[in-house]
């Protein structure tokens, strides 16, 4: 009976140990929470079993050897946990923290070209969610079956800046009727023109492996039973230059004792629709492959480099020299790689950036730049403040180069989240706001508002030219800045030149021949170069 008994009750024990498993799917690794947290259960959980015919009869716990060396065995793997934590925090480690990211100084006009219109997200990811909700809405034949995933990831697909997302399962009884095909398609949004598609997949090629599945091709449990071992990171969904889904799975790596200093050390492909993969070392990582490390991992690792240069004692008493990440961040398309954008303030908690920083979300490469001016949140702030009588909230602003100058982009929106109108900030100078209907009127009242020394193509196109003698020259301050209204004889127009943007207008007497380009704007026409004689 005693035999029965223990085969039974080892078989229970197996199978419970076994569900427990493929519910929690932790990974066998010692710098895993979860598989500490197996371990300690299944160890107390089997000590019970054994025990549980001795508790019957009213032993106690001391008296049942079995019992009590099960508990003795957890409360020494929990102390081990609790010490391998501390021993791999910051407190003891923080010059470690500090050294994990490289980060390199970076020439704001030399690293981050001019701004393309065409290859910046003008969006944010709630936007992109109303877009592709609205699309989901208009397909009749997979509406009822399936909803949006709302992962959009954002990468660069043959040179746009898009973001993607599966579609899921509706509910477990719409993947009950769905299963066997899998899911049919996946949408895309361009965020720099909001077109948004429905990428339907080829009959038999839908995608089978995703997190909307509840068994085996759930993709978490995918990689679990491909690699056991492994601590898997935030996944992320992808396309391939041909349009091909797939997951993109990192690895941690952990640095720093048993818990500390993660980053990423490979990265999984898995193709949703068969379920392949391929495990790459993470400088072998695919150049198509955008987002390996999460915006979330790379501010954690840039607020270690900022907080701890002094050690962790100085991190929270005298804070000499402490930076940290401002609270948001947006992405920057770049050398075909998307970047996260952040900026970079004092731990003290001023309303101020002294510069700001881009990481490399494929290879975590840091570029900083000092340039002090207006915290984010300021920026919005300021042009919430010029469209306060719409009630429009301002999305986080992009960072972009307008005419050499670092400046704030955001978009615009209303109570429904739609995009109403478009803002420039500059950075140094935040109560200069240039707000838009279109991002092109935005630019063009930037542009004049900072006296910039550069026009875009299309105004370079409609620029006129003239020549002729100086009939009156008259000086003029607009906003405190310098000006010379110009009249040339024979001709009725009144030319606006900036002393700041074309000093050499002093040297110009009346009687003199000049020769103007400008843009024909009404009663008074704006000169965008003086071409030399």
């Amino acid at each position: 009976m005693k035999l029965k008994f223990k085969l039974l009750l080892g078989a229970v024990l197996l199978l419970a140990a076994g569900i427990y498993y493929y519910v929690t799917i932790p990974a066998f690794n010692i710098h895993s929470n979860g598989f500490w947290l197996f371990i300690v259960s299944l160890v107390v959980i089997l000590g019970g079993l054994l025990s549980i015919r001795k508790l019957r009869e009213g032993y106690a716990v001391k008296d049942i050897k079995i019992l009590k060396a099960a508990l003795i065995l957890a409360g020494t793997l929990i102390v081990i946990y609790v010490v391998g934590s501390v021993l791999s925090s910051p407190i003891i480690n923080s010059r470690k923290y500090h050294d994990l990211m490289k980060v390199e100084d970076g020439t704001f006009t030399e690293d981050i070209e001019e701004v393309d219109y065409n290859e910046i997200p003008l969006l944010d990811k709630s936007s992109a969610s109303l877009l592709g909700n609205r699309m989901m809405g208009t397909l009749v034949d997979m509406v009822s079956q399936f909803e949006v995933s709302e992962l959009y990831t954002q990468i660069n697909y043959q040179g746009k800046p898009v973001r993607v997302t599966p579609l899921v399962y509706a509910s477990p009884v719409k993947w009950l009727t769905n299963m066997r095909e899998g899911i049919p398609a996946y949408i895309m949004i361009d965020m720099a023109t909001q077109d948004t598609q429905c990428v339907r997949l080829e009959e038999g090629q839908y995608i089978k492996y995703s997190q909307a599945e509840y068994f085996n091709r759930n993709i978490y449990r995918h990689l679990r039973f491909r690699y056991p071992t492994f601590i898997f990171d935030r996944l992320s969904f992808e396309i391939d230059e041909e349009g091909t889904p797939y997951w993109i799975c990192p690895v941690k790596q952990f640095n720093i004792g048993l818990f500390g200093g993660q980053t990423i050390g490979k990265v999984v492909l898995c193709n949703a629709i068969t379920g392949d993969t391929v495990c790459y070392d993470i400088e072998e990582c695919p150049e198509w492959v955008d987002s390996v490390y999460s915006a979330n991992l790379l501010i954690q690792l840039y607020d270690y480099y900022g907080l701890y240069a002094n050690g962790f004692l100085n991190s929270v008493l005298g804070q000499k020299g402490c930076l940290k990440t401002t609270d948001g961040y947006n992405y920057l398309a770049m050398e075909d790689d998307v970047w996260v954008y952040t900026g970079v303030t004092s731990v003290s908690g001023d309303q101020s950036n002294v510069g700001f920083v881009l990481m490399n979300q494929r290879t975590m490469e840091a570029r900083y730049y000092a340039c002090p001016g207006a915290e984010e949140y300021s920026a919005m702030s300021s042009a919430e403040g010029q469209v306060q009588h719409l009630g429009y909230q301002a999305t986080f602003p992009l960072l972009l180069n307008v005419a050499g100058e670092p400046t704030y982009f955001m978009a615009l929106k209303d109570a429904a989240g739609l995009v109403k109108q478009y803002a420039m900030v500059n950075i140094t100078r935040y109560q200069n706001v240039a707000i838009g209907d279109t991002v092109e009127e935005c630019e063009r009242a930037y542009l004049e508002l900072i006296g910039a020394e550069e026009m875009t193509a299309n105004e370079m196109e409609e620029a006129f030219q003239v020549t002729g003698r100086i009939q009156s020259l008259t000086q003029i301050v607009l906003d405190g800045n310098s000006h010379y209204y110009v009249i040339l004889e024979g001709n009725l127009r009144i030319f606006d030149i900036p002393v700041a943007q074309f000093p050499q207008i002093i040297r110009y007497s009346e009687g003199n021949s000049i020769t103007l380009r400008y843009l024909d704007r009404g009663e008074v026409q704006t000169v965008v170069e003086i071409p030399e004689s």
